[in-house]
């Protein structure tokens, strides 16, 4: 067969090295499969399949430092995935048997209870054996917090196969964002992530779920997917007639020859990985510091992190090697000069700046406040109608009289010209066209106070680079939300006063368990705006998909979608929430409104505030384009975006209704809660395009960054660190 492209020149900056204790991995993980029914007769693999893959060779490159018996074990592990994935492929992907598919993964979790002492079932086939041996003989060296996180990701890996088989039944090639996300769960680097730890060392639950940890394991998984399907897909597409293949979605999408999908595949590979760099040499050291960890704990998070590493350059190693996959040549054709073979991958230290280095200087090199002129708006694709509540008029006067109470005009970042010119009830009146006024007022007032604490973030604290103020603010904020028994902060400027008011009215018939994920919305939320800043301080346009996870959070999705999900009570059971046809969902509506709205706030942001968080200067960045090739790229997403809602809403939810067994009354509920995002998507839309906060004229008359003959003031009860004051005459009125 013709090969259907040239594979290019990755970037591997780490060294490749060799366990010494390959051959004992490889005898015993022969002889386990054996054991498990995997090999002859099983109607998969033969035992000539099993040496040909050679999954030794790729853990022994891949865990270079654990000892025989560790490597012996998580051989098994990657034996035991993929039979699974060929097993899943032969069994129900080829016969696009959906039910009989779904009863094979409902059953997998059974496999993996949390105390070894509950019993499991009698398995019925090699991969129910398979499991159960496994998660006997790996589990009591780990803690509950491991066993939890392991097993979540477990069940990620394979219940996503789903998606990859109604995606098959349906002719479907998933648009890219949605390829990223899916892609994570169902191939399986997060659960690989898991057994680095168990052979490194385990991350210590304080810092297991923070962004900097996430964003570690999110890069490295990306990073690992992007380079498979590079080497997967002439077997993946055009033998086994897959659609999950990163090569065929950017071919798709750009409508591309496949050479020009594989070079852009490696181009997002290579700047995930100089995320990864970004995250490991800033991010994680401030995050040790501010969670005051231990010496053992910042070793722990440290080989972690080197197992990360290794796994990259092990697995690139054995790619290049294994007959799995489209590597004829690869090995000789490596533009490397000098030594070569094991230990040696990293040693042409010109060859990779010359690949490389170019991409990473250029996310540091933006000139802000340049003249780009007024926002193209292109005709944007909304199949939603339009329905306002008719209290918005009366939602406006009181918005004024709130902003006015809370000090958000007094500060220097508002005044009630700017307030009008945002217009934030127009919005809430679209969003929420049949509530009360009580409820149109309390949602015109969230989204008020978000948009001001938006916009006073980059003002206070970014542009005076004082990353240490930002993050004591967060704090303090997050202090306004308290649970029962908690103290609650006095507040000490308008934010403060805002959130204390809105977490009281919004709160006050809630439990606490109720309560808990709003406030876990506003943290998210809070958070990513530090994240901003941080991005800000280095003046760095961020990796594309770091950007587009990111800026869910500054746009505040997770707070919107939180106060719509209150509107439906108790009728829907949470894991329905988690599912992945309503995370899609959602995920969809976020993306589209977030784009939107960098649509219509280019020249907002990039000529009148020096932002460098807007989508279209993030793919102008990446690939080098103008505004104009940036812009339909954008554009091209929000359709994309909102096509996948359409399809998640028309074709998965009633699958999901069937697989959970729903009641009326939560089917009820849920199509609510897809009309809810419906009327949330056309409201932004128009809000858009009817308030005046990013209009040229009224962007040309505010030339500057503030409330005319006003600075903003730092918060009561922040001391300026000395970065602050430093930097306070960094800002012109412009």
């Amino acid at each position: 067969m013709t090969k259907p492209f040239e594979l290019p020149h990755f970037y591997m900056p780490y060294t490749a090295r060799l366990n010494p204790h390959l051959e004992e991995a490889r005898t015993h993980s022969a002889r386990w499969a054996r054991d498990m029914g995997m090999l002859e007769g099983s109607g998969v693999w033969e035992q000539s399949d099993l040496d040909a893959h050679d999954y030794g060779l790729l853990c022994a490159y891949t865990h270079p430092d654990c000892d025989g018996p560790a490597l012996s074990l998580i051989t098994d592990w990657y034996v035991w995935v993929f039979f699974f994935d060929d097993h899943f492929l032969d069994m129900y992907k080829r016969t696009q048997d959906r039910a009989a598919g779904k009863a094979h993964l409902d059953r997998l979790p059974l496999f993996m209870p949390m105390d070894l002492a509950t019993p499991v079932p009698e398995p019925r086939n090699p991969v129910e054996a398979g499991l159960a041996d496994l998660w006997a003989r790996t589990v009591p060296a780990m803690s509950l917090d491991w066993r939890r996180r392991f097993a979540l990701s477990t069940e990620h890996l394979l219940n996503e196969s789903m998606w990859e088989l109604s995606n098959i039944n349906e002719g479907r090639i998933a648009n890219p964002v949605e390829y990223i996300e899916m892609r994570r769960k169902v191939g399986g680097a997060p659960w690989s992530a898991g057994l680095i730890e168990y052979a490194t060392a385990e991350v210590p639950p304080a810092v297991a779920e923070s962004r900097p940890l996430r964003v570690l394991m999110e890069t490295f998984a990306d990073g690992v997917h992007l380079r498979n399907d590079l080497f997967s897909y002439q077997r993946e597409v055009q033998e086994e007639g897959e659609l999950s293949n990163g090569v065929l979605v950017l071919e798709t999408f750009f409508d591309c020859t496949t050479q020009e999908a594989a070079d852009t595949v490696n181009d997002v590979l290579t700047s995930r990985l100089h995320q990864f760099e970004h995250t490991a040499v800033t991010e994680v050291p401030a995050l040790a510091l501010e969670k005051g960890l231990t010496p053992p704990e910042v070793a722990a998070v440290a080989a972690y992190t080197r197992g990360l590493q290794d796994w990259q350059s092990g697995g690139h190693a054995w790619h290049l090697r294994s007959s799995r996959y489209m590597n004829e040549g690869a090995l000789d054709a490596s533009p490397l000069t000098g030594p070569t073979g094991i230990g040696t991958s990293g040693a042409d230290v010109g060859a990779l700046l010359a690949s490389a280095g170019a991409e990473r200087l250029r996310a540091f090199t933006h000139v802000p406040f340049q003249k780009v002129g007024p926002s193209r708006i292109p005709d944007l694709y909304m199949p939603f109608p339009l329905r306002l509540n008719p209290g918005l008029d009366a939602a406006r006067e009181q918005l004024v009289g709130w902003t006015h109470a809370m000090g958000m005009l007094s500060e220097g970042v508002w005044d009630e010209d700017k307030l009008a010119a945002n217009d934030l009830p127009l919005c809430s009146a679209g969003l929420d066209p049949d509530g009360t006024q009580e409820a149109l007022d309390l949602s015109s007032q969230w989204l008020a106070w978000g948009t001001y604490g938006d916009d006073y973030y980059p003002l206070v604290f970014g542009h005076r680079r004082d990353l240490a103020a930002a993050r004591l603010s967060t704090e303090r904020l997050v202090a306004c939300m308290p649970l029962e028994g908690e103290p609650a902060q006095v507040p000490a400027n308008a934010m403060e006063r805002g959130l204390v008011d809105l977490w009281v009215r919004t709160t006050r018939a809630m439990t606490d368990e109720q309560r808990e994920p709003l406030r876990h919305a506003v943290r998210i939320m809070v958070e990513s705006w530090v994240w901003e800043v941080f991005n800000q301080l280095y003046n760095r346009v961020p990796d594309p998909v770091d950007y587009l996870e990111m800026r869910r959070a500054t746009f505040g999705s997770d707070l919107t979608l939180s106060l719509c999900r209150m509107g439906h009570g108790p009728s829907v059971p949470p894991e329905i929430y988690r599912s992945g046809p309503v995370r899609s969902l959602e995920n969809a509506a976020i993306d589209y409104a977030m784009l939107v709205n960098d649509i219509f706030s280019y020249q907002k942001e990039i000529e009148y505030e020096g932002e460098i968080h807007n989508g279209i200067l993030v793919v102008q960045n990446f690939f080098g384009c103008d505004y104009a090739g940036g812009l339909r790229v954008i554009h091209d997403l929000t359709t994309q975006r909102m096509q996948q809602f359409e399809h998640v809403a028309v074709h998965e939810f009633p699958a999901l209704y069937e697989d959970f067994g729903l009641a009326r009354e939560a089917r009820t509920a849920l199509d609510g809660y897809v009309e809810d995002l419906r009327n949330w998507m056309a409201g932004i839309v128009n809000w858009h395009r009817g308030c005046r906060r990013y209009g040229a004229a009224d962007l040309a008359r505010r030339a500057h960054g503030f409330v005319p003959d006003q600075m903003p003031r730092v918060p009561a009860g922040i001391t300026p660190s000395d970065g602050f004051i430093r930097n306070a005459g960094f800002v012109e009125l412009r």
